[in-house]
């Protein structure tokens, strides 16, 4: 019992003389064990992302194991040692969770408000002034500190040990970090219990609301994207784009496009994503896929769309969003009428093209937008999805996308309904493939178009041999009408011969 209390009290003189040496370890540690998930996910993501929660559920229990060891130890922990191993906790969290937000953000949307909370979060942990002497002693604000950071790591361990998807994770997470934080920070306002009480019911009812609304700012710390492209060919055996495109004409379109992508996620996880095609700002298809976690280099899927409305030119994005909306990646594309228009790269814009680039679509003139009506281009679409699955074994086998038709712009009905292709995903590694789709209205109407065609030119073919069997039926009636000609020529001249003769 003495030798134990010794360490201690060594330790805390340690910590008290350099205490810089704390914020070092933590962020070494912090980053470290990033870096031993991500090169070594599956021996070290589940064991780190635990030991996490552990030391969070230390924290949560801080005042039962205070006591605790004062009764097994006889001696009460010091308030500076309790002091730096939250520090510590915090500064492990943080830095083990920024770099997975930090990947997966998308920079120029509401995501970067979180992650930038969480970037400032963590440098505050390390620098003692701040976290001591503005931090700690406001203590409200300390546990919206304390309840942001267990929000992020939650966010972040959850899925890897349990595999939960990414709206189960965030919701669970959510209400994990309100029920251990609010308490505190209603605690520690200058009011009486009743009034705690009913802060406390209110504040949690507020918090879970704008946790909710504000979800699509909050980037889905395990899932990623690790290649993309928008292609016009997938090579089916490799099961990866030909070629990636960021200009394409408006003829390139008839036959469809792919938005491919490779996501990754931890190994176990079963998420369903979404492909939501925009042009202009304007939500114009929305295809679900699902993916399986656990390939390092990333679940390939990609969505083929074929219908595109009739005047397809503009600006077009194809959001990767989870079913919680949270946006793991963005592709962008232009469609253009022809490939010899000039494409104007942002580089080497003019101040007022930079300037309309950054500009609302709605503040810009049609005219500037090709002349085009902005209406909404959910009508009249139709989508084939086809996913690459990878086995967890590491065996491959191709998956292709069921074909459909062709499109015709010009045929393509104004009102039609949106209907999403039926998708069958095969499990165990197998590659997913669709059933050939039905007709398309468009060719229900070519074939309607072509009979008609075809019966006229019988009839015209029946009706011209008609005529050629007249003529050839009058020809012999205009034989019989010169031989009777000539027989009455005859007759005359006989008759003409005969009465001459009494004449002599």
């Amino acid at each position: 019992m003495n030798v134990t209390k010794m360490v201690v009290l060594q330790c805390i003189a340690l910590v008290t003389r350099f205490p810089w040496a704390v914020a070092i370890f933590g962020f070494v540690s912090g980053v470290a064990s990033f870096l031993l998930v991500e090169r070594e996910q599956e021996k070290f993501a589940q064991i780190v992302s635990a030991l996490m929660l552990l030391s969070w559920g230390w924290l949560a229990l801080e005042n039962l194991l205070q006591r605790s060891v004062s009764s097994w130890f006889g001696f009460k922990l010091p308030p500076p040692l309790l002091s730096f191993a939250t520090q510590l906790v915090h500064q492990e969290s943080l830095f083990f969770v920024v770099p997975f937000f930090f990947i997966t953000t998308v920079w120029n949307g509401g995501q970067m408000v979180f992650t930038s909370l969480l970037i400032i979060a963590a440098f505050i942990s390390i620098v003692d002034p701040i976290y001591y002497r503005w931090l700690a002693a406001r203590r409200w604000l300390y546990f919206i500190f304390h309840g942001v950071t267990l929000f992020a790591v939650l966010l972040t361990a959850l899925p890897i040990i349990f595999q939960l998807p990414t709206p189960k994770s965030y919701l669970l997470s959510l209400g994990i970090a309100i029920l251990l934080s609010l308490p505190g920070i209603v605690r520690a306002l200058p009011f009486n219990w009743w009034k705690r009480s009913l802060l406390t019911i209110t504040g949690i009812v507020i918090v879970a609301i704008i946790g909710v609304s504000v979800r699509a700012w909050i980037p889905p710390a395990t899932l990623r994207l690790t290649e993309v492209a928008v292609t016009d060919r997938i090579d089916d055996r490799n099961r990866s784009p030909e070629n990636s495109l960021k200009v394409i004409s408006v003829d390139q379109l008839r036959s469809g496009l792919y938005a491919y992508t490779a996501i990754r996620a931890p190994r176990g996880l079963n998420e369903r994503i979404y492909h939501v095609w925009r042009r202009n700002g304007r939500i114009v298809d929305k295809i679900a896929l699902d993916i399986s976690g656990g390939r390092e280099a990333g679940y390939r899927a990609w969505t083929h769309k074929l219908n595109f409305p009739p005047y397809p030119s503009g600006r077009w994005q194809i959001h990767v969003v989870t079913e919680a909306n949270q946006v793991i990646g963005i592709l962008r594309f232009q469609v253009v009428e022809s490939t010899d228009e000039v494409i104007v790269e942002d580089d080497d814009m003019n101040p007022v093209e930079k300037i309309r680039a950054v500009l609302p679509e709605d503040l810009i003139p049609l005219e500037q937008l090709g002349g085009e009506d902005k209406q909404s281009e959910t009508d009249g679409d139709q989508e084939e999805t086809g996913v690459s699955e990878e086995d967890i074994s590491g065996e491959n086998e191709s998956a292709q996308p069921a074909q459909e038709s062709e499109f015709s712009p010009e045929e393509l009905p104004a009102d039609e309904p949106v209907e999403e292709e039926p998708e069958q995903i095969s499990t165990d590694g197998d590659a997913s493939e669709q059933p050939p789709s039905s007709p398309s209205p468009d060719q229900t109407t070519d074939d309607s178009i072509d009979k008609p065609r075809d019966e006229e030119k019988d009839e015209q073919v029946d009706s011209s041999n008609e005529r050629v069997e007249e003529i050839v039926e009058q020809e012999p009636d205009q034989e019989k009408i010169e031989q009777d000609v000539v027989e009455e020529e005859s007759i005359t001249s006989e008759s003409s011969e005969h009465s001459s003769e009494p004449a002599e």
